[in-house]
């Protein structure tokens, strides 16, 4: 299914945005060393419920995760890039560390990831390949135009992230969004331009790079969920809800 959004919709997608982005601003600033990942659970589904949100998360349960979520927000540490579950682990100075989430606000939805390293310690690498996913974003923000096709923006991410010497993962990437959290179309964080659906006013897409420092594969952790590099290397992931409008592309998941 593929969603275009009214013009009161699109409102509502834009309080939704900025909900999520003022969440995952307001999580990373309370996160510092030994803060557990339970805890930022805690504080997200506080956040989400003083809000009047809905999680899309925590009865989420589609074919590739083992059963419902039951969490509020991905938290995704080293190794770990997508679908990370929280669980009883205090962040160490130095953890890489993912944040992913998503909401439903008066029946929007909006979807970010934010990469960052915790405490004092981090290195050239790390920060190098964060920058990768952020700069990899913006061209496909910049890609995203009435007109334009999927592949106008897969191309741009990819042209990015290939660039900065990180293989590319085509099995998860970006997603159409609106009423509900996961629709089409898929946005492939690499592809051909001038291929696929012409973006049009309305349509809301979730672009998130994602990245794993010398691999493309993938392995699932004994929770079901997380996501791990094959070879223990590190990640990082980056993601903004944008919508479609006749000037461009609104990014919609920023902290007000």
């Amino acid at each position: 299914m593929i969603e275009i959004l009214t013009n009161d919709e699109l409102a509502r997608a834009r309080d939704a945005g900025a909900l999520v982005g003022s969440i995952l601003q307001s999580l990373k600033e309370r996160t510092t060393v030994g803060v557990n990942l339970l805890d930022l659970d805690r504080w997200t589904k506080k956040m989400i419920e003083d809000a009047g949100a809905e999680s899309c998360y925590v009865d989420y349960a589609p074919s590739f995760g083992r059963g419902p979520f039951g969490h509020y927000v991905c938290t995704a540490v080293n190794d770990a890039v997508l679908h990370g579950m929280p669980h009883d682990y205090a962040l160490a100075d130095g953890d890489l560390l993912t944040l992913d989430l998503a909401v439903t606000l008066r029946g929007i939805s909006a979807d970010a990831a934010i990469s960052f390293v915790v405490g004092e310690t981090a290195s050239s690498a790390d920060l190098a390949m964060i920058d990768a996913t952020e700069r990899a974003l913006a061209a496909g923000i910049a890609a995203a135009r009435p007109g334009a096709r999927i592949g106008d923006i897969s191309h741009a991410i990819g042209t990015v992230l290939t660039a900065a010497g990180y293989p590319i993962n085509l099995e998860f990437g970006g997603h159409g969004i609106g009423s509900t959290m996961h629709q089409d179309p898929h946005v492939a964080n690499d592809g051909r331009p001038g291929r696929g659906y012409t973006l049009r006013p309305g349509l809301l897409l979730a672009l998130e790079p994602w990245v794993m420092a010398d691999t493309d594969e993938l392995i699932t952790d004994d929770d079901g969920w997380t996501l791990r590099s094959a070879t223990a290397c590190r990640t990082a992931h980056t993601e903004h809800t944008i919508a479609i409008t006749e000037d461009g592309a609104e990014v919609l998941t920023l902290a007000r």
